[in-house]
């Protein structure tokens, strides 16, 4: 197909690409009545964007179609299928909430049926519709996402798996359009593990994913997105998983792992399409990914797919919870299907460490398929790289359902003071004319700008891996290394070895994950039992450390008929902050989060809730009197957290095994209470309502 038209003047011009946009706004009518982050707002976000720009005047709008049932089929069981037909009907209103609690990460309301079959339907549409050439490329502004869905079950806020359908539907219903080969290219922060079981077995499929997997402890867990999962029978060697070991992984080494194994496979795979689940929770800023991908880095790793199947590249929205960033992103990337070039800019910062090992092991794990990967990558290459700070996970992380929205506060912070004064820019284009973020422009002038503060940022990234030292600004620290006080433990940390763990790094028995340790590692000068008015009791229902289940948080007031055991540990301040940081998740800062003024004034206080980790479960600093006349403090829930759990806003749940086992033995080692005393008083906690 000749692509160009001659100008007037015998120059040969590119021809306009024709992209199709699809978007309609039924799918907004499933949604979850709490605030969820999967809601209605996100297409509209995009919608808005797009519009603002101008962007729709240069597409080919397209209306939504629902899925036929039998091409769902093709990739979901009958009773999936009806199962997700019928959900939205008047007889099961009022069991959706029981009905979803069955699920990994669901809601149902009388909106969820008609939008599912939406947003299955309309990646068909457009897919067809690239297949047979009608359009160049497309996108589909699509809500519920699909690429957790699996073949007999609903999870991670999808319900039907999108791509899947449309990928299954292209290589055996619509075989006369001559898609024989498909990439599926699904850059979601969490692994698609629905859409790698579907084509496991296929070789008409290369799935390759990149997510945030920290050995299984993220979202959605175990080992489905190891880089050892390859394929089996027929597909060995074409399913591709690059497993991040960290949080904060951003330009640098997503377009890492596109240069060195996604487009040197492509490129011998030769697909015919190219399918990206496009989830933008990677994104800067998104409280779920906890990732720092710029739209920038969106856009190159687009280009450099327009390279394959004539750039037969059809787009399936998946995941994306910070508006802002989503939308940035979603106007980027369709910018480049326009044919529209991403401003040039060069990378300051390197990939982490991390990076290039995951990156050496999916290497080697395929090279026996893939010989163009059998090839090591030189050390002047390797040894560029990123290694600041580590923090390991601990009690308070998870997803949105299991935990708070954790991010890198430092971080995300930085890029909204940047960003938000440029969302209004005027910049003058040198002929007279001021540019605004509106339809009339490129956005040059506004993209330009925002390269100019980005690129320092990047070098605010940071690590989470298994063998760094935290790295933090160490000129408080003399300071603080100098002032002793008790922290009061009330939950794993009674037990002194799980303790450590925060102290010295590494990790027990029942421990998912290792800690990294605080920068003294010098042991507590000492420890002692006692007990205070306080409540004890269990919430959230599931931990990257533990697993399963509650953990323990203390009420912060007082009652004269509650006792809790605590276990007090002398310490630094300076120690305090570390434990307080990877408590809470926090993977950058730069000065202590609790210094010598709030140590001061938390006797008056009484309580000192810390906004820098505020999104963190235990971000209220506790006073809880004087022992051998210094302070003793612990780190709890706020107030406003104990509404929510009794409201059931945040789920309450009693420990897991290997939880509650540690809790125990801390209570039993510790000298303080029998066995059966122990297990009676942690059982107590666990069932006595708030």
């Amino acid at each position: 197909m000749d692509s160009s038209k001659t100008a007037s003047d015998g120059v040969l011009l590119p021809e306009r690409r024709r992209v199709g946009l699809l978007y309609d706004e039924r799918m907004c009518k499933h949604f979850d009545a709490t605030d969820h982050p999967e809601n209605p707002n996100r297409i509209l976000a995009i919608w808005n964007k797009l519009e603002s720009f101008g962007i729709h005047q240069r597409c080919v709008i397209l209306n939504a179609k629902e899925a036929d049932d039998k091409h769902i089929a093709l990739v979901h069981t009958r009773s999936h299928v009806d199962f997700i037909k019928n959900i939205s009907s008047q007889k099961f209103g009022s069991k959706w909430d029981r009905i979803a609690a069955r699920f990994n990460s669901i809601y149902f309301n009388e909106g969820s049926s008609e939008a599912a079959y939406l947003a299955a339907g309309s990646v068909v549409e457009v897919a067809e519709k690239v297949a047979k050439g009608e359009l160049d490329s497309a996108f589909a502004i699509v809500r519920p996402p699909g690429h957790h869905a699996e073949a007999n079950e609903p999870m991670g806020f999808c319900l039907y798996n999108n791509v899947a359908i449309a990928t299954s539907f292209l290589l055996n219903e619509r075989t006369e359009l001559g898609i024989k080969k498909i990439l599926v290219v699904d850059w979601d922060v969490h692994h698609g593990n629905g859409t790698q079981k579907m084509f496991y077995k296929d070789s008409r499929v290369l799935f390759f994913s990149v997510h945030r997997h920290e050995f299984g402890c993220f979202y959605p867990g175990g080992d489905d997105g190891s880089y050892v999962m390859i394929g089996e029978g027929p597909g060995a060697g074409y399913n591709i998983n690059v497993p991040w070991e960290n949080r904060s992984c951003g330009d640098a080494d997503y377009l890492a792992v596109w240069d060195h194994i996604l487009i040197p496979v492509a490129k011998a795979f030769d697909p015919d399409m190219v399918i990206i689940s496009a989830g933008f929770d990677a994104a800067v800023n998104d409280p779920l990914g906890g990732c720092c991908v710029s739209p920038y880095g969106y856009s190159i790793m687009l280009s450099k797919l327009m390279e394959f199947a004539e750039g037969k590249i059809v787009m399936a929205l998946e995941g994306g919870y910070n508006l802002k960033s989503l939308a940035n992103s979603a106007l980027a990337c369709i910018q480049v299907l326009l044919g529209d070039k991403p401003i040039v800019r060069s990378l300051q910062a390197d990939p982490f460490e991390s990076t290039w090992r995951v990156l050496e092991a999916v290497r080697e794990a395929l090279s026996a398929f893939w010989p163009i990967l059998a090839k090591k990558l030189p050390e002047e290459l390797t040894s560029k790289r990123t290694s600041l700070i580590l923090i390991p996970c601990s009690d308070s992380e998870d997803e949105y359902d299991n935990g708070p929205n954790t991010t890198s506060e430092d971080y995300e912070a930085a890029i909204e003071h940047v960003i938000e004064p440029l969302q209004n820019l005027e910049v003058d284009d040198g002929h007279g004319t001021e540019l605004t973020n509106g339809p009339n422009t490129t956005s040059e002038d506004y993209e330009v700008a925002i390269e100019h503060v980005i690129e320092p940022l990047q070098n605010l990234k940071v690590e989470n891996g298994h063998d760094q030292a935290i790295a933090f600004s160490s000129s408080w620290r003399s300071e603080l290394s100098k002032i002793d006080i008790w922290y009061a433990t009330y939950g794993s940390n009674m037990r002194e070895s799980r303790f450590l763990c925060y102290i010295e790094g590494g990790q027990v028995e029942g421990m998912q994950k290792q800690c990294v340790g605080s920068v003294d590692k010098s042991p507590p000068k000492e420890s002692c039992w006692r007990t205070f008015p306080h409540r004890l009791f269990f919430a959230r229902d599931y931990t990257a450390t533990w697993g399963p289940g509650g953990v323990a948080f203390l009420h912060p007031e007082s009652n004269s008929e509650d006792k809790a055991y605590l276990r007090l540990y002398r310490i630094t301040l300076e120690q305090f902050n570390d434990v307080l940081v990877q408590e809470n998740i926090l993977s950058s800062r730069t000065g202590p989060l609790f210094g010598l003024k709030d140590l001061q004034s938390i006797e008056d206080k009484k309580c000192i809730s810390i906004e820098a980790i505020k999104r963190g479960w235990y971000h209220n600093v506790l006073y809880l009197g004087k022992e051998d006349n210094l302070p003793v403090i612990t780190m709890t829930c706020t107030l406003y957290s104990v509404d929510n759990f009794k409201s059931g806003k945040f789920p309450m749940c009693a420990p897991g095994r290997g939880y509650a086992n540690t809790l125990i033995k801390g209570l039993v080692e510790g000298n303080r209470l029998s066995n059966e005393e122990a297990v009676a008083y942690i059982e107590e906690a666990s069932t006595k309502k708030l």
